[in-house]
């Protein structure tokens, strides 16, 4: 009983590390500035690009940490509750735009009968709600769970972690991005996003097993924080190497500095937990963000899309973002403004949705709706 109560107490530092994961992913989606292949969007997206290995080593650390009750039928029955039917009611705006405006959402699958397409953006999420192509890989670890678990048992899963890692740094993050399907087939690029599904899989493995390691053995967050000074350089190193290749030769890896930065956020996190606790507001707040974690990401996207579409409306958003005119710090505080405006209409959408919700019927599970 003792050790059931050890497991299942929460961690606050991971939830705050959740919290500050879903700021960094709308960060990387709303602040992106500079010409498509300049120097000043090579340097941006260092920086605010790749959060999505934050929320796959968190993935991977519950799911560790709540191993000890893990039964593959009742796992899987939640993650269906909790994940899957919440992608899909959040998925309907995503459709919405799909039909109604195809050309400036992007939808590459323009011309095709809905009801065909209906299926299609669900099964890839890429297109609808381009950062939902997270839930049918996450789907992937889902139905691999069982085996991990096997693998841990028998001291296997986390021996494999250098070569996860070494697969990590030479195997790039998929491309599926509009621009390189528009002249293939139907066919052709559904499978360009389902290739993109699988090889982000085979990508984010180690970072989902290094979150299950780091679960196991939590003892060693605090060596990291010991070596925190190696972890800065080792980041640092890592970003600038990034930055030279993405600029000279078009390869662009934020997994591995975002790796680095994992390490560095866990171990400060988890060494100032105590800290943390005791400024209530403060972590009331993060808390606050943490909670609404998973319903953000199903939603910025849609807030992000509708912001840039009225400012089309009185400028010229292409050259503020590229910019075009020179003006460093007009573009610079654009996104930075789009970032807070996106992220605080998320945030009060999901409240007022969740908050109506409650006062329908007290008793309904909103998580089945918005994951929150």
């Amino acid at each position: 009983m003792e050790n059931t109560q050890k497991k299942t107490k929460i961690l606050n530092y991971i939830n705050v590390f959740r919290g500050l994961a879903i700021l960094l992913i709308i960060m990387g989606h709303t602040m992106q500035i500079g010409k498509p292949d300049g120097l000043i969007r090579f340097i941006d997206c260092e920086l605010v690009c790749g959060g999505t290995a934050l929320f796959i080593f968190i993935s991977g650390f519950l799911f560790q940490h709540l191993s000890y009750k893990y039964e593959f039928k009742n796992y899987m029955k939640k993650k269906w509750t909790n994940v899957i039917m919440p992608y899909l009611i959040t998925s309907i705006p995503g459709l919405f735009f799909c039909f109604w405006c195809p050309v400036a959402y992007k939808n590459s699958f323009y011309g095709l009968n809905f009801l065909y397409q209906i299926p299609i953006h669900l099964s890839i999420g890429r297109v609808h709600n381009i950062p939902t192509w997270f839930i049918p890989m996450i789907v992937i670890f889902f139905l691999f769970s069982y085996i991990f678990l096997k693998l841990e048992k028998k001291d296997i899963l986390y021996k494999l972690l250098p070569i996860l890692f070494l697969i990590t740094i030479f195997l790039p993050r998929g491309v599926a991005e509009y621009e390189n399907t528009i002249n293939l087939s139907y066919l052709d690029k559904y499978l360009v996003y389902v290739k993109y599904i699988l090889s982000n899989f085979v990508h984010f493995l180690s970072l989902y097993v290094f979150g299950m390691y780091c679960s196991k053995n939590k003892d060693v967050i605090d060596k990291f924080y010991n070596k925190r000074f190696l972890f800065w350089g080792l980041m640092i190193i890592s970003s600038v190497f990034d930055i030279y290749l993405s600029y000279k030769y078009q390869y662009s890896n934020y997994t591995v500095s975002k790796t680095f930065l994992t390490i560095l956020l866990v171990a400060y996190l988890k060494h100032y937990d105590e800290f943390i606790l005791s400024h209530k507001k403060t972590n009331k707040t993060l808390d606050f963000i943490a909670k609404y974690s998973f319903g953000l990401f199903f939603v910025h996207w849609y807030w992000f899309f509708i912001f840039n579409q009225i400012c089309k409306k009185f400028f010229d958003l292409d050259s503020v973002i590229n910019i075009t005119d020179g003006d460093f710090i007009k573009s610079a505080l654009f996104v930075l403004i789009r970032f807070s405006v996106v992220a605080i209409i998320s945030l009060v959408s999901l409240f007022s949705a969740k908050t109506i919700l409650l006062k329908i019927n007290k008793e309904i599970n909103t998580r089945k709706f918005f994951g929150i």
